[in-house]
């Protein structure tokens, strides 16, 4: 357990990196921006900078918009989840400190591309190994966990105004660059991780009702149970329907793996659901 949440805790670091250099390597010169709260960042920093005189970094006003979301993230997700949240909100502005802002490339497309990229290994990463950058990332699983809200819609509001104030700051081709970075990070992430918003896991198990127990303890998700046999071995089983949202996934894995590693798996893009999706939406 120790050696697991070190590698965990390593991987938070290195995703840490990733961002920042992404940042200022890439993005932060060229005035392309990411997305979600560093995004927010990098255009409050450029503003202080450009427009009032004030030499603001980025990296300071990523943690300063992120203490709040943490402390709400500490009261509403757990803690676990927000303490590596934290842990990459607190290396990441270390990172950009101490690392200096040099664009490696006066092609703007360039700069655009490889800072999507970079950037989205550092967030994929992150994602994959139960943490999130801070930000969004937590506003997400809070409203996930208080309802079955489209959180899409959320972060496409909030990268639309990213997109429209990069245009307004700068000059409109500053926005189509941000889009491509966007876009570019997106696909990445969706190839290391997940982009979708949920996800529906089929797990067949031989221990269905710990798994199931466990599910509610720590995640309020229902579960359907319908009897299965295997084709192999001609064992009784149980096959286990979990809706969850992307960022449960590792929680999930971890559950699944802890009760019976010999559990077969296959996770699936939901489109959409009808009827209840939280454990407590029964009750009602």
């Amino acid at each position: 357990m120790f050696l697991f949440e070190m590698k965990r805790f390593m991987i938070v670091i290195l995703g840490s990196l990733f961002n920042a250099i992404s940042l200022n390597f890439f993005l932060i010169e060229a005035n392309v921006y990411a997305s979600g709260f560093t995004g927010l960042a990098q255009l409050l920093s450029s503003y202080f900078r450009d427009f009032i005189g004030i030499d603001v970094s980025t990296g300071i006003l990523l943690l300063l918009l992120n203490i709040p979301v943490v402390i709400l993230g500490w009261q509403k997700v757990g803690k676990g989840f927000t303490i590596y949240s934290l842990l990459s909100v607190l290396m990441m502005t270390f990172f950009l400190e101490i690392l200096p802002v040099d664009a490696q490339s006066s092609d703007i497309i360039l700069n655009a591309v490889f800072g999507g990229v970079i950037g989205g290994i550092g967030v994929g990463i992150t994602l994959k190994w139960g943490a999130s950058t801070g930000g969004m990332d937590i506003i997400a699983m809070i409203l996930s966990r208080m309802k079955d809200k489209p959180v899409g819609k959320y972060f496409l509001i909030f990268n639309g105004i990213i997109i429209v104030m990069a245009g307004l700051m700068h000059d409109p081709e500053k926005s189509l660059y941000t889009m491509v970075t966007l876009y570019v990070s997106t696909r990445v992430i969706d190839a290391i991780h997940t982009r979708h918003e949920k996800l529906t896991a089929m797990v067949v198990t031989s221990r269905a009702e710990e798994i199931t127990e466990m599910v509610h303890k720590r995640m309020l998700r229902g579960v359907t149970a319908v009897p299965a046999r295997g084709g192999f071995t001609k064992k009784e089983k149980s096959m286990l329907f979990i809706v969850i949202t992307r960022y449960e996934l590792y929680d999930l894995e971890k559950i699944i793996k802890d009760i019976d590693p010999h559990a077969f798996t296959n996770i699936v893009q939901t489109t959409g659901i009808f009827g209840f999706f939280r454990r407590d939406d029964a009750k009602m």
